[in-house]
């Protein structure tokens, strides 16, 4: 390639450079540049500040991770040699050059807060403290960062700092010392630390599926930590198996493991597997991950996605969150939740319990009659394992069958604290179609037609469509069926209606009703991590994570989801034509006379002919605005052509919407039903009844 003109024509052909060249000189540049900004932004940025001046933080933060040469790497000197060569030299600037950078550590923090204090609230410690060790601490950020979720010296028994360098072990005793708080600082190799050492700890228990798993974890029946910690110490870890197969042995049976850290990884790398705790935004792309990849490792941190895959490996999943810190360039980072992968009871591990519980929770995905294993001899369980069709049999069950027979985890849904959430692989095309957007923020139908009609009643057994989930709670609270099963393709709406039930069962009702009665709750947030996450799935706290801005925008919530879109048009329809007034004249109408007399003029635009031909009877509006999915919108053309010999689209859904509407003007007064039709017109909900104290009370006391 020849080179530009400007340096042709002025250099000599020996000292011209190479177009080669001249781009690496470029990169060159550019990563020097980068690598300032990334410096400047993780020491300017941070809004605590103690030690150096920010210019000598700087420059010692620039130093030492960019232009210092590493020492130590040889098999003599170890792993401490080597952190300390990289961590000496800015041990004290640490935490002030750190903040920007290492993001997700309180989040991760505040979610196992959340755990901790959901097991307290239902008797889990039995009368006792809880025990914590973190490893790869270093100066001890995370334990004084823990205060602002839980008390530390009173919450904790004992807490346990694990590091191999010196050096940031100084600045963590210096830490505790000025809080006047008891933490073990113990400097040592995570792979040798016991915690025997220095606790009474009793034997341990192997856990052993009937089901026909070969696999089994040593549990920690008694004295176990109930809390292990990893802050962006795995990544530096050369030998991360032992550190990570050593874990177990430090937890108690029902303990938790909170880990944050890098991470790079496609999303073939993951297809497949049914333990991971959901797939939503984990994917980087291969340039970043190249990219990333390269970058870290000129600081020996390891970003290769096996040492997330063994860490899901060797434990069931309770949480997994994949993120961006966008403000260093997007680097991509990642909060793991789990506990020992052997399915534990309250009072320690049982041979048959795993096999109980799957079994029982087949029974009621299923509505199968439930007979206990461990209850009945071999032989005949084979039999009755014959005797009922393949197809008859969860999802649920099907996926923890193989996984225990292929040594692998659980899914997820088994090691939450409520198992609501049945399987299903987020990954389908038929999931996935949605794009992570629920159709509904609310739902349309009004259920007291369904009381009417069905008279549901304490026995019965409910199956319905999901949608906002707000019908779903009306039948929980109104006739307190035995069970409801909530089906719905999109899984963003079971998301929707695990968060209403989340909200109802742990928070107040003034917060409850500035989600769902006003759409908008600016503190929404804090109140996922620290409140709802315990009773939330993995994929559905992952995925309101990533959208908890919808609480805390102007439009909030009821302005959201693919059904904005028909009422944004039937709004801007109303307003041009200068229907608003008549809108409201009937929503506030009194009486089913007054209602009709107004009805005429705002039908002759909302089923005006033209409109439906254009916009309403075409298949994208019908799907992505109204929710109607193909075959359901082929089946009323169908229907209609089977009527009327007539094959015209638009006639079709113009019959059905006059159909739907022209009853409910009829027969039913709007202002007396506010929480069914009035939120189509405002885009909120004044005054559902869903949303009383009453139902607060009675949702928040049924599972």
């Amino acid at each position: 390639m020849a080179l530009p003109s400007f340096l042709s024509a002025t250099l000599p052909d020996s000292l011209a450079p190479s177009f080669q060249q001249i781009l690496i000189l470029l990169a060159f540049f550019a990563v020097v540049a980068l690598a300032a900004r990334f410096s400047i932004t993780t020491v300017y940025g941070s809004k605590h500040f103690r030690g150096p001046s920010g210019l000598a933080t700087f420059a010692r933060f620039f130093y030492a991770s960019f232009l210092k040469p590493h020492s130590g790497d040889g098999a003599i000197t170890g792993q401490q040699a080597a952190l300390e060569s990289f961590y000496k030299a800015q041990a004290d600037v640490y935490d002030t050059t750190r903040r920007r950078l290492l993001r997700g550590r309180e989040d991760m923090l505040g979610l196992v807060a959340a755990q901790l204090r959901y097991k307290e609230k239902k008797g889990g410690w039995m009368k006792r403290r809880p025990i914590w060790v973190d490893i790869g601490g270093g100066t001890g950020y995370n334990i004084e960062a823990m205060q602002a979720y839980l008390d530390v010296p009173i919450f904790f028994a004992k807490v346990y700092l694990v590091d191999l360098s010196p050096s940031l072990l100084e600045v963590a005793k210096n830490r505790f010392e000025r809080l006047g708080w008891d933490i073990e600082i113990v400097c040592q190799d995570a792979r040798a630390f016991r915690l025997e050492n220095y606790e009474m700890v009793k034997s341990t228990n192997a856990s052993v599926s009937s089901l026909g798993s070969s696999w089994s974890d040593h549990d920690t029946v008694n004295r176990g930590a109930d809390l292990v910690t990893m802050s962006y110490s795995l990544s530096m870890i050369p030998d991360y198996y032992s550190v990570v197969d050593s874990i177990p042995s430090l937890l108690s049976s029902d303990g938790i493991v909170g880990v944050v850290d890098f991470y790079v990884q496609s999303i073939v790398e993951i297809s497949g597997r049914t333990y991971t705790g959901g797939s939503f935004n984990r994917h980087v792309t291969w340039i970043k991950r190249v990219f990333w990849r390269a970058w870290f490792d000129v600081d020996r941190v390891g970003l290769e996605g096996a040492r997330r895959d063994y860490l899901e490996y060797r434990f069931g999943t309770l949480k997994t969150v994949d993120e961006r810190n966008y403000l260093l360039g997007g680097i991509p980072y990642y909060i793991f939740l789990g506990t020992q992968r052997g399915l534990a009871c309250s009072m320690g591990t049982s041979p048959g319990y795993a096999q109980d519980f799957i079994e029982s929770l087949d029974a009621s995905c299923t509505e199968s009659p439930y007979l206990s294993p461990q209850n009945h001899r071999a032989d005949m369980f084979q039999a009755v394992e014959k005797s009922i069709p393949a197809e008859l049999r969860s999802k649920a069950y099907q996926c923890a069958v193989i996984n225990l027979t292929s040594n692998l985890p659980l899914p997820s849904m088994f090691y939450q604290n409520n198992q609501r959430r049945i399987y299903y692989d987020d990954t389908l095309k038929k999931h996935t179609r949605f794009n992570n957007e629920y159709i509904y923020a609310f739902t349309w139908e009004d259920p007291r037609v369904d009381h009417r009609l069905l008279n549901i009643r304490s026995d019965d057994v409910v199956l319905c469509v999901t949608s906002a989930g707000d019908n779903v709670l009306d039948y929980l609270y109104q006739a307190g069926p035995r069970r409801i099963h909530a089906v719905d393709l999109n899984p963003n709406q079971n998301h929707l209606l695990e968060l209403k039930i989340a909200a109802l069962q742990s928070l107040p009702y003034a917060q409850v009703w500035k989600m769902f009665g006003e759409g908008r709750f600016p503190a929404f947030r804090q109140a996922l991590i620290t409140k709802l996450s315990p009773h939330m799935s993995s994929q559905a706290c992952q995925y309101w994570l990533k959208h908890a801005s919808i609480f805390s925008s102007s439009r909030g919530l009821y302005e959201t989801g693919g059904s904005r879109h028909a009422i944004k048009l039937v709004r801007s329809l109303f307003w041009l034509l200068g229907l608003s007034k008549d809108v409201k004249d009937m929503c506030n109408a009194k009486t089913l006379i007054e209602q009709q007399e107004i009805w005429p003029r705002i039908r002759r635009v909302l089923l005006s002919r033209a409109l439906h031909w254009t916009v309403v009877s075409t298949e994208w509006f019908a799907w992505k605005a109204a929710g109607v999915p193909p075959a359901q919108r082929r089946m009323i053309v169908e229907d209609h052509r089977d009527q009327v010999d007539s094959d015209l689209r638009g006639e079709a859904i113009w019959e059905y919407i006059v159909n739907t509407l022209d009853p409910v003007v009829k027969n039913t007064l709007v202002d007396a039903t506010r929480s069914i039709y009035r939120t189509e017109r405002t885009a909120s909900s004044p005054s559902p009844a869903r949303l009383t104290d009453y139902a607060s009370t009675r949702t928040s006391s049924k599972k």
